[in-house]
């Protein structure tokens, strides 16, 4: 049966903003550090913790010298568990600095190497929202390019098929809501190229809110781009049990226009 498309927005805009209901851990200490990684904790167990990634916190450490999020998940796990030394924690997956949303960690060697094969063999499925002015020549599709990195500029080019170092991009989108300013796309990755999501758009003439680098004309004003990283489901690494987790929208404009939104039809 097809589902109703005003139901579905009704269902998606509830789970965009309301808060992680239930976490497997204690909170911690009032202690800024860890209060902010602890207030953005989506899930928790012995061998896994995923976090909210705030827009422009970068994932892991860079020539910028910045704090970066797995130093602070490195100091909550040290902290709340008392663990003297050196803390374990492993980096499943990357997202953009600029990009908000679900950041997966290990907490063990095991834990990580399992999860690396997942993402290798893409039994991760990761969904994300994106805010862009155009509407796409579609209402829904797949997109297939062949992108090429250029190191230099840091950015990624969509290229003719059998250009050198080229890889082979994929995903699929569909509108999901509209404003009088900006359309809601939910977007599904199917490979994990440099850029991809922000490069392909941008292609089909829908470069993401505030992306300068792809072509949108003005900038968000905390230099984020409109960009998250929904949803993301697997299979445990240990306990097999299959997982879905969900990440609130930042509170922060122009995300939180994403309720007025309405169906597009």
């Amino acid at each position: 049966m097809k589902q109703n498309p005003l139901c579905w927005v009704v269902g998606l805009l509830w789970s965009l903003r309301r808060r992680p209901e239930s976490r497997r851990h204690k909170s911690l200490p009032n202690n800024k550090t860890m209060s902010n990684i602890d207030n953005r904790i989506l899930y928790e167990d012995n061998h896994l913790i995923i976090v909210n990634k705030l827009p422009s916190e970068i994932v892991q450490g860079d020539k910028t010298g910045d704090v970066c999020l797995l130093d602070e998940v490195k100091e909550y796990i040290k902290v709340k568990y008392d663990k003297p030394g050196n803390v374990f924690a492993g980096l499943v997956h990357r997202i953009d600095r600029p990009v908000s949303g679900a950041v997966v960690f290990a907490k063990t060697s095991k834990a990580l190497s399992r999860m690396t094969v997942k993402v290798k063999d893409r039994d991760f499925r990761k969904t994300y929202l994106a805010l862009v002015k155009n509407h796409p020549p579609k209402q829904a599709d797949v997109l297939e390019d062949y992108l090429v990195k250029n190191e230099k500029m840091n950015k990624s080019f969509v290229v003719p098929e059998g250009t050198k170092e080229a890889k082979l991009a994929r995903l699929s989108y569909r509108v999901v809501g509209k404003s009088d300013t900006f359309y809601l796309l939910e977007v599904e990755l199917f490979t994990g190229r440099h850029h991809q999501i922000r490069c392909q758009l941008a292609h089909i003439g829908c470069p993401i809110r505030g992306d300068l680098k792809y072509g949108y004309p003005r900038s968000n004003p905390d230099a984020s781009i409109s960009l998250h990283a929904w949803r993301i489901a697997f299979e445990h690494p240990v306990t097999k049990e299959q997982l879905e987790i969900t990440a609130p929208l930042p509170e922060v404009s122009p995300w939180t226009a994403v309720q007025q939104l309405t169906v597009d039809s």
